[in-house]
C-alpha cells in the first residue's frame, strides 16, 4: 500500500484523503464520485467547488448545510430570483463564506442553469468514455482537456467562476470520472454506478 490509500480504522483501504476526519471518510464513502443526475444537485456541486476555491474542502463540508439553508437549498428556480436584498443577506450570514464574487456567480449559475434547460445533458456529455485507473495520488490531474472544453462551453453560457479546475472538481465530486485510486475499497462500486449511468 502506497501513502496514496490509507487503511481506515474498519481495515478498508481508501483514497489518502477519506480517512482525515469523520467528515471526510463519509463524505468519500458514500457521495465522492457517485453519478449525480439532477440539475440541482449538480447546480449545488458546481456551486460549493467554486466556494471552496482558496480554502480546504473541509470547511465547505462543515458549512453544507448552512449552504443549503441560504440558497434556498440549490433549487435552481429559487436561486435565479435572488436579487440584491439576497447578496445583502448571504453577504451578512457568518455560516457561509462571505465571498460577494462567490456569493454573485452562484446567483448568475441559477440563472445560466436555469436557461440552459438541462445542466445534466450538458455536464454528463463529459462523461469519461474509457474510465481509466490512477493508482497513485501524483497521477491525479487538476485539470483535463475535459475539463477545460466543458468550462469554456459552460462560460459560454453565462456561467461564472467555473474554471478549468473547479469544473475537474465537479466533474470527480459527479461521477464525471472516477478518480477513487485503484485500491480504494469504494472503487468498483461507484464504476457500476457510472457504468448504469451512462449504458
Amino acid at each position: 500500500m502506497t501513502d496514496s490509500l490509507v487503511k481506515g480504522a474498519d481495515g478498508r483501504r481508501r483514497c489518502w484523503w477519506g480517512a482525515g476526519s469523520p467528515e471526510y471518510l463519509a463524505y468519500h464513502d458514500e457521495e465522492w464520485g457517485r453519478p449525480v443526475t439532477a440539475d440541482d444537485a449538480l447546480y449545488e456541486k458546481l456551486c460549493l467547488e467554486g466556494f471552496q476555491s482558496g480554502l480546504s474542502w473541509i470547511t465547505i463540508l462543515r458549512k453544507r448545510e448552512n449552504f443549503r439553508a441560504a440558497f434556498a437549498g440549490f433549487e435552481i428556480e429559487a436561486v435565479a430570483r435572488f436579487g440584491a436584498r439576497d447578496v445583502k443577506r448571504l453577504m451578512a450570514d457568518t455560516g457561509i463564506v462571505r465571498n460577494r464574487m462567490k456569493i454573485e456567480a452562484a446567483i448568475a449559475n441559477a440563472r445560466a442553469a436555469l436557461e440552459l434547460g438541462s445542466l445534466s445533458e450538458l455536464v454528463w456529455s463529459y462523461a469519461q468514455k474509457r474510465p481509466r485507473a490512477v493508482r497513485s495520488r501524483e497521477h491525479l490531474p487538476a485539470l483535463t482537456p475535459a475539463s477545460t472544453e466543458l468550462s469554456k462551453e459552460l462560460k459560454r453560457h453565462g456561467f461564472r467562476f467555473v474554471g478549468p479546475t473547479t469544473v475537474y472538481s465537479t466533474m470527480q465530486a459527479c461521477g464525471i470520472v472516477n478518480d477513487h485510486l485503484s485500491g480504494c475499497h469504494v472503487r468498483a462500486e461507484v464504476a457500476r454506478e457510472i457504468k448504469s449511468v451512462t449504458a
